[in-house]
């Protein structure tokens, strides 16, 4: 893509200094035949820029969107993992909205709004899924799911490398 890059300024910069020249008279270096054939030549060159330009635009909307694909299922599996888990836990349908709402960084009293009850319940609710997950707060709550996703683990076993 590079040259194709090079090779189009190239063009350009020929066609502007031939308008130069047309434009304040000057005489062609080359003679008359010999520029009206390389300018054709040129024009080529550019046509040739602009197909490849439109086919490498399309392999990378094609890309995009094979890799928009892959990010939803990444996203729908990472969704059914969590639901797989509150499941496992035994969580009930209120405590699971609460924990996900947690979970995407929610406050109490935005999670009380929206599911229109008192601070209180949604903290007894929050207080339930931490016990029922073995975990001391909403921070290690977040933690249980993003270390799945971290490839090497941040502390290990003494004795390992």
């Amino acid at each position: 893509m590079w040259l194709l890059l090079v090779v189009q300024a190239l063009c350009a910069t020929f066609f502007v200094v031939d308008g130069i020249m047309d434009w304040t008279g000057m005489p062609e270096p080359l003679g008359f035949r010999h520029v009206h054939a390389f300018e054709m030549v040129l024009s080529l060159a550019l046509i040739a820029g602009i197909v490849a330009t439109a086919m490498q635009i399309r392999t990378l909307d094609q890309r995009k969107a094979h890799m928009q694909r892959q990010l939803d299922m990444a996203s729908g599996a990472f969704e059914q993992l969590i639901q797989d888990q509150f499941e496992e836990w035994n969580l009930s349908k209120a405590e699971r909205e609460v924990a996900m709402l947690a979970l995407k960084g929610l406050s109490v009293a935005d999670i009380a709004a929206l599911r229109q009850t008192k601070d209180g319940t949604i903290k007894a609710q929050c207080a339930a899924v931490y016990r029922k997950a073995g975990v001391s707060g909403r921070m290690q709550l977040l933690s249980y799911f993003v270390e799945d996703l971290i490839a090497e683990p941040v502390l290990r076993e003494p004795g390992q490398n």
